[in-house]
């Protein structure tokens, strides 16, 4: 692999400029330094603080405009610096090298301030005035800069420089748009001389898009195609023998019979990197698509997708063919379940495993040895697609698919619009869970996804998700989504307008001992049933009577054929996840949510304004008629005393 001109305009291809704000304590050569770099020469006369300047574009070989902000550090304006610092692309942070008490500075107050106002920047620090240092006591920059660097990791580089010899001035700004355009950060763990584990994940996939005959190591021709489209320039023969003579010598697994391996090819970057090329690794993300922070560019993935509230986000069929191939390659003991080690290896090549962290952990339904099913791998596939679709394709991506992104995702028909065809086409249905507190709740989705009843109670305060597919009568599957709503966040989701949209339908949960959480139950029905009315955004609904091996409250029954029967909804479904007896109720909850026109609660309210628009469209229709008629008796006088005149 070589570098050249065609690998740093392809680096730096994508950004318009680059801005550098010079900061540091006053006196310590920061105009100086930038009116040097611009002009190359030392000035006479110095303002006291200069306005943007830019340098030449053909200054640097990546031909990026880089543009220098002076600041000023007195306290009146300290607000200015502050703004300055916060739309900055670089910070070079300047300390005079005959001046220790400003390099002291840095580490007291610039390098904390930077983290104060979350500056999240390459920092330079540069030592002006190196011709004035006192040579009677020489240190070299790497014993000065070694503490400090140790304590604040965002320092990029340091050097140091003399604008009046015209030391180093124009290496002062290289490194400064090169910390930019090629960063250090994202790729390399200077601490422990390693590649990043981010950065190790890209290389991977581009290693194994490069590697065409899926034989583990690059040939030759393989080595040469990567080499054309990363830098437009083919490898001489020589040139390869060269490569991998450098790799066999300090790594003999990085090279076999077939060619560099995975290990060969990571190394030579950790190579590139350490030598301070770090252009070429740059060069090779960036035309596989990857930006700073080592993700795909988000050209490269779907548009922010339009949608009405009511309108969900699926997988379309093609994609979840994939993801069935995708699995069986990754379950590679054929024993039907990807265990943690093989889910691993199957994200392996995106940034991070998508699904460490809530609301996708615990989610789905796992193997006694905590691996993922067909069903359980899909699920949380579905799962993101319906919370984070564009996350989803990006993963998609990262994994190996190969279509149209767009091609990967389908948005659904709209609520109301199903609601008039009374059949819904979805694959993928969310249940909002309600109910009051130690009502059950938790237990119903741990069921769901076959984790075993606990009588150890454990509050819930933060939403949660289980999701798993259910099969339906005619060997139909559906995947359901249960979203757990504790009782103290109902009234911040129903403060949102349109916190319904998203529900295909709502459960109640209540405890069947006990009268309180019945009459909560019914409460946090009410609230939901009337809130949908007001925004248009009804929603099935089902009432679930947990606890059902305990004995029932004394009016129990009576109760729940009342309210069931006022609101116009099913009685309550019991159930004892203790004794294992669901009644069915997740194939019944999708069954609902597959006809979206019943099972809708009606309230007192919404009674009477649906009587009370009956009533007006009757009145106008009665109007109509009147005015209809009115009209046609009046044309009728009209033909009959047109007649009358004529025969008189």
């Amino acid at each position: 692999m070589a570098g050249g001109g065609a690998a740093v305009k392809a680096t730096a291809a994508g950004r318009g400029a680059v801005r550098i704000v010079v900061a540091g304590d006053r006196g310590t050569g920061k105009s100086s330094l930038i009116v040097t770099a611009a002009a190359d020469t030392f000035p006479v006369n110095v303002p006291p603080l200069l306005p943007p300047t830019r340098l030449p574009d053909d200054m640097y070989p990546d031909r990026v405009p880089v543009t220098i902000i002076d600041t000023s550090s007195s306290l009146e304006n300290r607000g200015k610096l502050a703004e300055e610092l916060k739309r900055a692309d670089a910070v070079v942070l300047t300390y005079a090298c005959d001046q220790p008490a400003t390099l002291d500075r840095l580490s007291t107050f610039w390098l904390p301030e930077l983290r104060r106002l979350e500056v999240r920047v390459p920092v330079i620090v540069v030592g002006c005035k190196l011709d004035l240092r006192d040579e009677q006591h020489p240190l070299s920059l790497e014993q000065v800069m070694s503490p400090i660097m140790q304590q604040f990791r965002e320092i990029e580089t340091c050097i140091e420089c003399s604008a009046l010899k015209q030391i180093q001035i124009p290496e002062v700004f290289y490194y400064s748009q090169k910390a930019v355009l090629h960063p250090t950060a994202p790729l390399f763990d200077q601490e422990a001389q390693t590649l990043k584990p981010r950065c190790v994940r890209a290389l991977k996939r581009i290693f194994i898009l490069c590697d065409h005959d899926r034989d583990g190591a690059l040939s030759d021709a393989e080595l040469n195609d990567f080499q054309v489209k990363c830098f437009n320039a083919p490898l001489q023969p020589s040139e390869i023998v060269g490569v991998k003579r450098v790799v066999q010598e300090k790594l003999p697994e990085g090279v076999n019979d077939r060619g560099l391996t995975l290990t060969g090819f990571l190394f030579l970057h950790a190579l590139f990197i350490e030598k301070g090329r770090l252009e070429t690794t740059w060069t090779v993300l960036r035309k596989f698509g990857y930006n700073n922070e080592i993700r795909l560019r988000d050209d490269l993935l779907p548009p922010p997708i339009k949608r009405a509230p009511d309108q969900s986000v699926e997988l379309s069929s093609e994609a979840v063919d994939f993801l069935r191939g995708i699995f069986l390659l990754f379950d590679i003991d054929g024993d039907g379940a990807l265990k943690p080690a093989e889910l691993e290896d199957l994200f392996s090549t995106a940034p991070e495993s998508p699904w460490d962290e809530a609301p996708y952990k615990d989610a789905a339904e796992k193997t006694a040895l905590g691996g993922l099913s067909l069903d359980g791998f899909l699920s949380e596939w579905a799962l993101m697609t319906l919370l984070d679709p564009i996350r989803s394709v990006e993963n998609l991506i990262y994994v190996g698919y190969a279509g149209d992104p767009s091609s990967a995702i389908r948005i659904t028909r709209r609520r109301r619009l199903e609601r008039k065809k009374q059949q819904s086409e979805r694959t993928v249905f969310q249940c909002f869970v309600f109910g009051p507190t130690k009502a059950g709740k938790s237990a119903l989705l741990n069921s769901f996804t076959g984790r075993p009843f606990s009588d150890i109670y454990t509050s819930t305060s933060e939403e949660r998700y289980a999701v798993n597919v259910v099969d339906q009568p005619g060997g139909t599957k559906k995947t359901l989504i249960l979203r757990e709503i504790p009782e103290d966040g109902v009234k911040k989701l129903l403060s949102n307008r349109d916190s319904l949209a998203a529900c295909d339908i709502a459960v109640f949960v209540h405890d069947s001992s006990d009268e309180f959480s019945w009459k909560r139950a019914t409460e946090l029905l009410l609230e939901v049933a009337s809130h949908g009315e007001e925004t248009g955004n009804e929603v099935p609904c089902l009432l679930v009577a947990a606890k059902d091996d305990l004995d029932p409250f004394p009016t129990e029954i009576q109760d729940s054929t009342r309210v069931s029967q006022d609101m116009g909804i099913e009685a309550p479904i019991p159930l004892s996840t203790r004794l294992g007896d669901f009644n069915n109720v997740f194939r019944r909850i999708v069954s609902a949510a597959e006809h979206p026109h019943l099972s809708i609660p009606e309230t007192e309210a919404g009674r009477s304004r649906k009587q009370y628009h009956r009533l007006i469209n009757r009145s106008l229709m009665f109007v109509s008629v009147g005015a209809a008629v009115a009209i046609v008796g009046l044309a009728a006088y009209r033909v009959y005393a047109a007649r009358k005149n004529a025969s008189s």
